[in-house]
């Protein structure tokens, strides 16, 4: 169950100011910030590592696998703990453990060993699941209910602007020590060449380390507001679960699909757009314009929060959905510039799914929102699932045609924007 205080319920005349709200909303930006930034670096790892351990798209698919895997194994315990020791408390707890996750990057570089790499990935996600358990359904409460979707999308925005700093950030610290293997070299200096890319993690994930150790001082010595949020309100209908809410379980597998294919499609890029019939870039300057992918999706949710004040949520998703899927389409269809910008283009389309999803998923559940809540953070596990299932599909009938998996997901999407979500 997602984090819910340890205070006695409160009604609205004993909720702090709108002021106090305001505050807490601009401190919460800088998580949605860094968990962006830090989940993003994931694209750069992934044509990183495959190169550094000459892996095949599947088993380079592991590190998103690992990395949100630990939203499915971690959500109902971290639920469980923020709900006993706060939204503020976990979110520092969260920080702490994200830190140690960075940290771990460096012996995983020095010993050059994968699956050191993909521990260090799992521990770094745990600490990044307790943050978004605790910060979303936060976010949520902190203001009027009929606004919790544009509020969240504000929010959201910075982690989208975190999305878009981290490929430049990666590309000029990690794919910049590329190195390109000598013909006819021996094992030994091909060794020590891939031994040098893997040392490349370690600079940058220090400094992630370091950032999230003083985020987490800094939350620590902050006064957030205690909001009991809908735990005493009447649900729009009596159940004693959760699982009980249709719109709740279709939101959840329409989370699962978007995440999945939003991290499949960003997974792919770099290796994408290096590839000779679509724009034959180097994986450094590849990376580059993943930022373009994941700034549309910034620009979006900035747009959104405004637009969504007078736009139906559903429709608006809805929407969004459809032209995904058509530009999903266009980009297997076509080849060179026009597949390659429309790949891109998604990521602006992806803005609001996210929020709105999650905020229509929630409505209505009143006592049980915080449940609600963790199992929709359950559902994040789609980003460990599906990018595997088209790491296969890659390696099968090729990385162009592997784009076909997410168009199925956003259909969904836009089915449950139009009539999924009513199903209470």
């Amino acid at each position: 169950m997602v984090g819910m205080t340890t205070n006695s319920a409160v009604g609205a005349s004993a909720r702090p100011a709108q002021g106090s709200y305001q505050f807490a909303l601009v401190a919460l930006t800088s998580l949605f910030f860094m968990w962006g930034f830090i989940t993003c670096l994931n694209d750069i790892l992934v044509p990183h590592l495959k190169n550094v351990f000459s892996l095949n798209y599947a088993q380079s698919m592991l590190i998103q696998l690992c990395f949100f895997g630990a939203y499915f194994i971690v959500s109902l315990p971290a639920g469980a703990l923020v709900k006993r020791i706060s939204y503020k408390w976990g979110i520092v707890v969260g920080l702490v453990i994200a830190a140690i996750g960075c940290g771990l990057f460096i012996p995983a570089a020095s010993y050059r060993v994968y699956a050191l790499f993909l521990g260090a990935l799992f521990v770094l996600a745990t600490g990044i699941t307790i943050l978004q358990v605790a910060a979303n359904p936060y976010v949520t409460v902190l203001g009027a209910p009929d606004t919790a979707a544009s509020r969240l999308t504000l929010t959201q925005a910075f982690n989208s602007l975190g999305t878009t700093l981290a490929p430049t950030f990666g590309a000029f610290l990690i794919l910049s020590a590329a190195t390109v293997a000598v013909e006819n070299a021996s094992p030994q200096q091909l060794n020590a060449l891939h031994l040098a890319e893997a040392d490349a993690v370690k600079f940058p994930y220090l400094i992630l380390a370091v950032t999230l150790i003083v985020l987490a001082a800094v939350f620590a010595a902050l006064k957030l507001p205690h909001v009991e949020g809908e735990e005493t309100v009447q649900p729009i209908r009596d159940g004693r679960s959760a699982w009980q809410y249709p719109h709740l379980i279709l939101g959840a597998v329409g989370l699962f699909l978007y995440v999945g294919a939003e991290v499949s499609v960003g997974s792919f890029l770099v290796n994408f757009l290096s590839q000779r019939d679509i724009a034959n870039l180097s994986q450094a300057d590849a990376a580059h314009y993943v930022s373009y992918f994941w700034g549309g999706a910034m620009i979006g949710r900035f747009i959104g929060s405004v637009v969504m004040r007078y736009v139906d949520d559903g429709k608006a998703l809805a929407f969004n959905a459809l032209i995904a899927a058509i530009l999903l389409l266009t980009t297997v269809l076509a080849t060179g510039h026009i597949a390659m910008w429309t790949v891109l283009a998604v990521g602006l389309f992806n803005s609001i799914m996210f929020p709105t999803i999650f905020s229509l998923a929630l409505h209505g559940l009143g006592r049980h929102t915080s449940q609600g809540s963790g199992i929709l953070c359950l559902a994040i596990v789609g980003g460990a699932i599906l990018p595997v299932i088209q790491g296969f599909l890659a390696d099968s009938i090729g990385i162009h045609l592997a784009f076909l998996m997410p168009i199925l997901c956003y259909a969904y999407i836009a089915y449950y924007g139009l009539k999924g979500h009513k199903a209470a």
